[in-house]
């Protein structure tokens, strides 16, 4: 029998790929929504894994909900991907950001403590919460800055984790991952906002893109390779917290510049500044190093920011033939 996994926020961009990276390790995977019978899980159907997956309903605010459901699965491994995802909107959602993600995290801790299974444990952190890293290179061993509700309920549920691990000797580890994208990223995220603008002006579309701090530098990798390091985490023997990052950090001005080379296109002539879009507080320079998890997991990421670039340039041009890649 292969073991089986409980992701929780399946539908979304890393528990999609995770999904089907560990069904073609023969896993045996439930994944999870707050209302399972309402979700389309869109993301599975676009994989071709949504017949694949056994899908079930939780509410990562209410215990009892997660003690009926770790019973009823008897998972051997957790991977806690849902709760809000975006640093903007977490300005405008600041509440539901800290609940959906440190309580959230919180409750599934207790409820595994509680259920008294032997689980692994993987908590979806970010490299958002060591701030603004100025001419330093962050490692695991430095000292969290977080800047944004959305960081700061990261670190939050980073120290709850780190807490479990050491009380209870739980396999609970925390992945602390830069920025990664891919065709299934929403349209809200502002490397696919670029990707959309950059494919409809090459399909001689009148598109106009506006964008906050173009200043801002950050570490851009593939989501399909993070989360084989996130499934590589829990094949441990032992649970340790790692970045997940390419080690290459870029400017937002050398993202939009790189996506309309592409293209044959001058940014400059189709890019606009907007300052309702500049956040309240922002990390000019975010740069960290990964070396611990070519280390430790011989994990590595293959695609950098140009690649990443290119590939989801692709995909959103297939995208608008009708004929979708991911």
């Amino acid at each position: 029998m292969g073991r089986r996994a409980l992701i929780c926020g399946v539908s979304g961009q890393d528990g999609s790929y995770l999904a089907k990276l560990l069904l073609s390790k023969g896993y045996e995977v439930w994944g999870t929504s707050r209302d399972a019978e309402l979700n389309s899980f869109h993301n599975l159907h676009l994989l071709g894994i949504y017949d694949a997956v056994q899908l079930a309903s939780l509410n990562p605010g209410d215990i009892g909900s997660i003690l009926g459901l770790l019973r009823r699965v008897r998972p051997d491994e957790i991977f806690s991907l849902s709760g809000q995802s975006s640093v903007g909107l977490s300005f405008e959602q600041p509440v539901e950001t800290i609940q959906s993600i440190a309580l959230a995290t919180l409750n599934l801790l207790e409820g595994i403590r509680l259920s008294d299974l032997d689980i692994r444990f993987y908590n979806a952190g970010s490299t958002e919460c060591f701030g603004d890293t100025g001419n330093e290179v962050a490692n695991e061993g430095t000292k969290f800055n977080p800047r944004s509700p959305y960081a700061v309920a990261k670190a939050s549920a980073y120290w709850t984790v780190a807490n479990y691990r050491e009380a209870y000797a739980m396999f609970a580890c925390t992945g602390i991952l830069s920025n990664h994208d891919s065709p299934l990223r929403p349209m809200r995220f502002v490397t696919r906002k670029i990707i959309h603008a950059a494919a409809s002006l090459s399909l001689g579309k009148d598109t106009k893109l506006s964008l906050g701090n173009f200043n801002v530098e950050r570490d851009w990798g593939w989501a399909p390779e993070y989360v084989e390091a996130i499934s590589l985490m829990l094949e441990q023997p032992a649970p340790e917290d790692y970045i997940i990052a390419t080690g290459q950090s870029h400017t937002l001005t050398q993202f939009v510049e790189t996506a309309f080379n592409l293209i044959g296109k001058d940014w400059r002539e189709h890019v606009t500044v907007d300052q309702h879009l500049v956040r309240p507080t922002d990390i000019a320079r975010n740069k960290v190093d990964p070396v611990k998890a070519a280390a430790r997991l011989r994990w590595k990421a293959r695609h950098h920011m140009s690649e990443v670039i290119s590939l989801m340039l692709e995909a959103e041009l297939a995208n608008f033939r009708g004929s979708r890649a991911v």
